[in-house]
């Protein structure tokens, strides 16, 4: 007779102030042979997957597949997916960690406290042909973003009261706790030259020992694959990236926009980024000019919030890429930089407020087990030199006198008011706690006295953000103002049960004030809209 003892673990209970909670959608395998911890399973149970009216087949449940998964610690993750177990090659005789894994492995490190994981399918063997990669790239992004449209592809329709359709990205509208997108498959899935190791790759050699046994077999990971370069676009694959970016930002700008996409700025291809061996200065005057070129760096002073655009405040593009103490696992010995950004935006909600920038001193400590980067950043050439003006648009990590950090803290916004990040985050953080409060009251009769009790509660809570150094001004009435009246709704809005606040606040970096109007509805919930005034 054996026993076996799990540890429990508590349910994990949503909450809608959180704003240090990511989600990440990719690809990683389910570890053979483990059942669901309890606590999972009833997570599950009360999210209606199991046995309610959007249940899912019980082969669903236990692999985990497209499901939403709740997850408080890094050990529960290891417990349920094979993260560490990516074919390199398609017979499966070695190994390298998955995207994914390694970018939830750098939140959790970096002080992330909260990830919700949805698990899309199996991984693809790293080294694949261009012509499975380009036959299969439409396939695997739009897992991950059903939205996702090339010429000649219509997008899969989104259908907000049928979770039972939901794929990817879809699944944020359920998911009133999150503050974070993050998808580190990306690059990888929108590569279409075949990644070739600059020498032969064999499986490593392991002597014959009697060990004892273990309910799964070991997994060598090879200790060659810094001699696998990591994946880099061309041009045809950077159009690729945008159009998938650009379908993420859409939908967050249309349903979720309190949630802001956190991604990785791809590493070029020589015919993309047409570096010559002139140094890192050239190089990066070159990358500049191409983001400019291709649209993800906009100057115009425009939102960047059309449906073709990646300049967007619900944006952050992380760069480059990093050398860590883990990332020997990976291939050439790099990380995407999205996992280590959302975990240092995580710990700095948690600990200082959403508001506040997670760049300079504050990212130090978390960031020692940094060795290096692709390319390395030539930092300290000036706010005028090419990686000084990448820096005002793109998160930057380079190396400073005490070691590597993060330099600048930005959304790919063309217009200043929206292009700190912490002004991005802190407007979101309002509105999810905005929604919360409305959605306590959506079935409250509209009229004076409701008015009165939301303004009075959203006033109560931005004099807390105040109070914490959230705005400018040297009085809460500098600061923000609310309001709920006859002068924010028409008498149609009324007859509609439409309920609308509107929120202008100075936030304490931003060169204007922003608005957010609020409309409340007794069917659809609380929708917001950013604006700037």
């Amino acid at each position: 007779m054996s026993l076996l003892f799990e540890t429990a673990s508590p349910l994990a209970e949503a909450d809608g102030y959180r704003a240090d909670v990511a989600c990440f959608i990719g690809f990683v395998a389910r570890r053979p042979l483990q059942p669901l911890p309890t606590a999972l399973r009833a997570q599950l149970v009360a999210g209606g997957w199991v046995d309610g009216i959007w249940r899912r087949p019980a082969t669903q449940i236990d692999s985990l597949e497209n499901l939403p998964v709740v997850l408080d610690s890094w050990d529960l993750f290891d417990q349920l997916f094979a993260w560490e177990a990516r074919p390199l090659a398609a017979d499966g005789s070695t190994v390298c960690a998955t995207y994914l894994g390694a970018a939830v492995r750098s939140f959790f490190s970096r002080g992330g406290k909260r990830a919700i994981v949805i698990r899309v399918g199996d991984p693809w063997p790293f080294l694949e042909s261009g012509g499975r990669r380009a036959a299969l790239r439409r396939e695997r992004i739009r897992k991950m973003l059903p939205d996702f449209a090339e010429i000649g592809a219509p997008a899969h329709p989104f259908e907000p009261y049928n979770p039972a359709a939901w794929q990817g990205i879809h699944h944020l509208y359920g998911l009133r706790e999150n503050s974070m997108v993050v998808m580190p498959d990306l690059t990888d899935a929108c590569t279409f030259e075949p990644i070739v190791p600059s020498v032969t790759i064999t499986p490593p050699v392991v002597p014959e020992t009697f060990v004892e046994c273990s309910e799964a077999d070991p997994v060598s990971v090879d200790t060659g694959l810094r001699n696998v370069p990591a994946p880099r676009l061309d041009s045809r694959g950077y159009a690729a990236w945008m159009l998938a970016v650009t379908s993420a930002r859409a939908f967050l700008n249309r349903f979720q926009r309190e949630v802001i996409l956190v991604a990785s700025l791809p590493l070029p291809h020589v015919d993309t980024q047409r570096v010559t061996s002139v140094g890192r200065v050239h190089a990066q005057a070159d990358m500049l000019a191409y983001l400019q070129r291709i649209g993800v760096i906009r100057q115009d002073g425009g939102l960047g919030g059309s449906d073709q655009s990646v300049a967007s405040a619900f944006v952050q593009l992380a760069w480059p890429w990093l050398h860590t103490q883990a990332s020997d696992d990976l291939p050439e010995g790099l990380e995407s930089p999205d996992g280590v950004l959302a975990g240092l935006i995580a710990a700095g909600a948690a600990l200082r407020g959403s508001f506040r920038s997670v760049a300079g001193d504050f990212s130090m400590p978390r960031l020692r087990d940094v060795a290096g980067a692709e390319p390395i950043p030539a930092w300290g050439q000036g706010d005028d030199s090419p990686i000084g003006m990448l820096a005002r648009h793109i998160c930057i990590f380079a190396q400073a006198p005490d070691g590597w950090a993060l330099q600048s803290d930005v959304t790919t916004a063309a217009n200043e008011a929206w292009r700190f990040g912490g002004a991005s985050r802190l407007m979101g953080t309002i509105l999810r706690a905005a929604r919360a409060a409305g959605d306590s009251v959506v079935f409250e009769p509209n009229g004076p006295r409701l008015w009165a009790q939301l303004r009075r509660t959203i006033e109560d809570m931005l004099m807390g953000f105040w109070r914490e150094g959230a705005f400018a001004g040297a009085s809460a009435t500098e600061a923000f103002s609310v309001r709920c009246d006859n002068s924010t709704m028409t008498q149609a809005d009324l007859d509609a049960g439409r309920m609308i606040v509107q929120i202008s606040v100075r936030p304490a970096v931003s060169i204007e004030r922003i608005t957010v109007v609020l409309n409340l509805t007794n069917t659809a919930g609380m929708n917001a809209m950013r604006e700037v005034a």
